[in-house]
């Protein structure tokens, strides 16, 4: 049975709706959720999934306050909350056992809708795709979150489209799984992976050029450097190195591929960069690392602004399916902003957003007195 999903409950609040409205799309054969054992369904995925968008949009600081809202709060009690209410039990099974995939699904649907949207920023220097990780603080019943004695953490491992300012790819592992075998994950063909130093490592260079990624990496200024072919460096640029080397020392760690080392001085800090990308300018390696930063100030303004780590799930399950939820927030927000304001994503239009969907209640409430 095909789903039927209207995002707009009642039609003068507008503002909810069309910051939601993109799901309709991205709910395009899903896959049907089903309820385990006997117990039927207490709350629809798109109920579910209406829920944690809300929780994100809102800032809420736990699952309490959340079906505190749910329960209280006119608007969410009326927009929100499934019909007949949802009890902690159900919201937490929902969370924590069950829609994973159907969260996956809409994740990666409006990403394509949002690729198609956000204007291409950088289209001189290809497709460019940030790759960090991020830790999580985990309470000490999380056992699976393993970090160190005394101390669990999960950490979330994300692909960032630089050129529309979009997240692309996401794993969780543990907080002590390393980043770099995440690459090849993360990169599609055509890509380009920009990495801070903790990618570096000369095997992995190798590794990747062999698979045919495209990467731009930040590496230590100690590193040793063969130089095979120096390029030249205009003078009164900030480029003050280019050419094709090897790295590491010979017999020990040294890479087997050649590779192209850039490096740029701003504000006095020197940047050595490696890369396979011989078809920019140098200018152009150091243009495309410094817009790395942005998945930085995603991760910050992400955690700060969309409380994505104010835990509302113990499990991997759970955890995922919450981190999933704050991605496509920040995607519905992302194509909301574009299209209503021909902006990037921020909280002064949050916090408009937020504020537009509580007088669209009153004032719907105003007129049917």
């Amino acid at each position: 049975m095909p789903h039927t999903f209207d995002p707009f409950r009642k039609k003068k609040l507008l503002s909810f709706g069309k910051l939601f409205q993109p799901v309709t799309g991205a709910m395009i054969d899903i896959p049907p959720l089903t309820a385990r054992g006997n117990r039927p369904l207490q709350m629809t995925f798109e109920e579910h999934l209406r829920a944690l968008v809300y929780f994100h949009l809102e800032g809420h600081k736990s699952a309490q306050d959340l079906l505190q809202a749910l329960e209280e709060d006119d608007f969410a009690h009326s927009q929100i909350a499934p019909k007949n209410g949802i009890k902690k039990s159900s919201f937490s099974e929902a969370t924590n056992s069950r829609g994973l995939e159907q969260f996956m699904h809409v994740f990666q649907n409006l990403q394509a809708q949002a690729t198609k949207v956000l204007p291409n920023r950088h289209p001189d220097l290809g497709n460019l795709v940030a790759i960090d990780g991020s830790l999580i603080d985990a309470t000490l019943s999380m056992y699976w979150a393993d970090y160190r004695k005394g101390a669990k953490k999960a950490k979330v491992h994300v692909g960032f489209d630089l050129n529309r300012s979009i997240p692309r790819k996401v794993f969780l592992t543990n907080g002590k799984e390393a980043e770099r075998p995440f690459v090849s994950q993360i990169l599609s063909e055509g890509q380009t992976g920009i990495m801070d130093r903790g990618y570096q490592c000369h095997k992995k260079f190798d590794f990747w050029q062999q698979e045919d990624k495209l990467f731009i990496c930040r590496i230590k200024a100690s590193t040793k450097k063969t130089i095979i072919k120096a390029n030249k460096v205009e003078p009164g640029s900030i480029i003050f190195f280019d050419a094709v080397i090897l790295l590491g020392t010979t017999r020990s760690n040294q890479t087997e591929k050649p590779l192209r080392l850039v490096g740029y001085e701003v504000d006095r800090v020197k940047y050595w960069i490696a890369t396979n990308r011989y078809d920019l300018s140098a200018e152009q390696i150091a243009a495309a690392y410094k817009l790395r930063w942005d998945i930085e100030n995603f991760f910050a303004w992400w955690k700060r602004h969309l409380k994505v780590y104010h835990l509302i799930a113990r499990s991997e399950h759970g955890l995922m399916v919450q981190i999933l939820a704050g991605l496509i927030t920040y995607l519905l927000l992302a194509i909301y902003c574009y299209e209503q304001h021909n902006e990037k994503v921020s909280i002064k239009r949050v916090r408009q957003l937020r504020i537009k969907i509580q007088n669209e209640l009153r004032s719907s409430y105003c007129n049917t007195d």
